[in-house]
């Protein structure tokens, strides 16, 4: 978690978490003295408990807004778009509270008091929020970059990130060409090579150099580097950036080196330990509170097949450390869907999948069997999805390190699903192991419940359903 924690989009999102989490409370807190103040005695005794009260509502409407993902670094939306998700996010948050009312009796907060409470919470965080995205966006509040390099490896900086919201950590300010490079850069964001990078560090107030030749076997400029440091500059190796800043591995830059010492790969007993713990406390709870969900898919399958037709499906996956198993689902598609035994990439629209499956696929529904392989200990409740063994053996021939999405155990759900949409083809599978192998290498019980959390939204939205 510190080390999430050293990344910049991470601090000030969790900046913002914190300040708004503050702001729900007073909104309660508000409200409160607004619908009392004519009476001093109900005053007092709502106020009794007041901050336990405060808080719950805080929780509750912050779960709300991180499930619709508001807490997402890389979230692209008009602001028509982001009011609407904010107030769905309250809507589903007031009714959450609305049932933990009958849950915990002394938490209860009277009709009056919660309509005055999310009108004035939505109307504070939505102000809050916009005044603290125009912060974040000043060019003066962030960091100040250049790139040691301009030829292919860098150019991804300017083709791969180049939107508003992947660049709301850092402000390129120019490109330094390394020895013997073919430029590929626009030529406007060259920076004068006779001047040596401490003078341009001075120049410019550098913040950070990210070092991104394309062959450093022609000699870094290493005195250069050291000056810049005392300086107080940072230097960074571009795979580190691009993993920092985008929340993925960049493959086609990828040395083994980098993986062999770079931090991460944390698979000490302690935090194997934490982890299954958080897997079977979590699937529990979920199968505690979607029973009648899948009671009522059960019995849909069982009405739309008829008698005789198996209402589970069971599929060969690969597991952690490449061994198979077997995954449950319930069935989404024909008997006959692969009766030639050939496996093949589920498609927009696939006629195999039966009416009741392609509902069930859209909720994520037919995914809830696999709660049972995650008691087992076949996968985690959060980990890279399990792949059928016939597309792994030709994947691993094909890309590289895709056997090191195999190193920890599958899951539910996946960071990899949260930034990338439905993979049905080798482009896409290819695309999907960048963000695979930062949650391998990157894992930890904090990012598992954001993950966890914000899955939520891919399941309202229906995001990457086929």
């Amino acid at each position: 978690m510190m080390r999430l924690l050293r990344q910049p989009i991470v601090r000030w999102l969790t900046l913002m978490a914190c300040c708004e989490l503050l702001l729900l409370a007073a909104s309660l807190n508000v409200a409160t003295y607004i619908r009392f103040a004519p009476s001093p005695d109900d005053l007092a005794a709502s106020t009794q408990t007041l901050t336990m009260r405060a808080v719950m509502f805080a929780l509750v409407i912050f779960l709300g807004m991180a499930a619709l993902g508001e807490y997402r670094s890389t979230l692209r939306m008009s602001w028509r778009g982001q009011m609407a998700r904010h107030a769905i996010a309250f809507v589903f948050g007031g009714l959450a509270l609305v049932v933990g009312y009958y849950v915990i009796p002394q938490a209860y907060v009277g009709r009056g008091v919660l309509g005055m409470a999310l009108l004035i919470g939505l109307l504070a965080t939505a102000a809050f929020r916009a005044l603290f995205m125009r912060l974040v966006e000043l060019e003066a509040l962030k960091r100040r970059v250049i790139v040691l390099g301009a030829g292919q490896r860098a150019a991804q900086i300017h083709t791969r990130m180049r939107r508003r919201s992947d660049r709301r950590g850092f402000s390129l300010l120019g490109y330094v060409r390394g020895a013997n490079e073919t430029v590929l850069v626009p030529a406007e964001l060259l920076l004068d090579p006779s001047e040596t990078l401490a003078a341009c560090a001075r120049r410019l107030a550098l913040d950070e150099i990210v070092v991104g030749v394309d062959d450093r076997r022609g000699g870094l400029p290493m005195d250069d580097l050291l000056a810049c440091r005392q300086l107080g500059v940072k230097i960074t190796d571009l795979t580190t950036f691009v993993e920092r800043e985008a929340g993925r591995v960049q493959l086609t830059m990828l040395d083994p080196s980098w993986l062999v010492f770079s931090a991460g790969f944390n698979a000490s007993p302690l935090a194997l330990f934490v982890k299954r713990a958080f897997d079977i406390g979590a699937s529990l709870t979920i199968a505690a509170l979607f029973w009648p969900v899948m009671l009522g898919v059960a019995l849909a399958i069982r009405l739309e097949s008829g008698r005789g037709q198996p209402v589970f499906y069971r599929q060969e996956r690969v597991g952690e450390n490449g061994r198979p198993f077997w995954l449950y689902k319930f069935r989404s598609m024909r008997t006959d869907a692969e009766i030639d035994g050939v496996a093949r990439w589920a498609l927009s629209n696939d006629d195999r999948i039966t009416r009741v499956g392609r509902i069930c696929r859209k909720l994520r529904f037919d995914e809830l069997p696999q709660l049972w392989n995650v008691v087992r200990g076949d996968m985690s409740i959060v980990g890279p999805r399990p792949e059928r063994p016939q597309f792994v053996s030709d994947l691993e021939t094909k890309i590289r390190y895709y056997s090191l999405r195999h190193s920890i155990k599958p899951g539910l759900a996946g960071w990899a699903q949260l930034s990338y949409p439905y993979g049905a083809s080798e482009e896409d599978a290819a695309e999907k192991l960048k963000y695979d192998l930062f949650y391998v290498k990157n894992h930890n019980l904090f990012l598992d419940m954001v993950i966890l959390i914000e899955t939520v939204e891919v399941v309202l939205f229906g995001r990457g359903a086929r």
